[in-house]
């Protein structure tokens, strides 16, 4: 199998092409990107319904989610993950009335405290941070894992993964508090604050 950049094996799956995620182990799932477009009435739909306000979408992939919420008057800006440093200067740090970490994003440089404490920093005093989870059961931990097409494969990388029992314990970590939670056609998320 030919190897690749990260990158070049993501633009495929943007393009349509199938991209896997291979973790070490040797699991296979496909690389979750979502319809692209965010389909009304579906569980995204529901969940972006959520973010009455200014939005960021850290590692917005093609900013499905971006462009939905545009679509109806909601301002909002996509972080694409692969392009810039979520962890970097970014707009609006601190004034943010909605952070979204979708498509299991909360993987993300292979710590998802240290990426909630960062989503805390975006956020306003009284903003919301809407974080997907992995399924329930799903140990809290660090895999290797890469990125696969029927042909090429990108070098391996670290990737988080946390099911959704194990959102109150990050939030304390990171300094935020859960404030609920949803679970709906196979998909978990958590919504968090700032803790008080």
């Amino acid at each position: 199998m030919r190897r690749v950049k990260t990158t070049e094996i993501y633009e495929r799956a943007l393009g349509g092409e199938r991209v896997w995620m291979r973790g070490a182990d040797g699991s296979l799932a496909r690389l979750p990107l979502g319809h692209p477009r965010v389909v009304d009435g579906s569980f995204e739909s529901r969940v972006l319904l959520l973010c009455t306000g200014p939005t960021i979408d850290v590692a917005c992939g093609p900013g499905r989610f971006v462009e939905w919420l545009a679509e109806r008057g909601t301002p909002a800006l996509g972080v694409p993950a692969l392009q810039r440093d979520v962890f970097g200067q970014l707009p609006g740090g601190g004034r943010w009335h909605h952070v979204l970490v979708m498509d299991h994003n909360l993987g993300l440089g292979a710590d998802p405290v240290r990426l909630l404490r960062r989503v805390g920093e975006l956020l306003r005093p009284n903003g919301t941070a809407i974080i997907e989870f992995d399924s329930p059961g799903v140990a809290l931990g660090v895999r290797a894992v890469r990125l696969e097409t029927r042909d090429a494969a990108s070098p391996w990388f670290p990737w988080a993964q946390a099911g959704l029992d194990s959102a109150a314990e990050l939030a304390v970590s990171a300094g935020l508090e859960v404030v609920s939670t949803m679970s709906d056609s196979g998909r978990h998320l958590a919504v968090m604050g700032r803790a008080a």
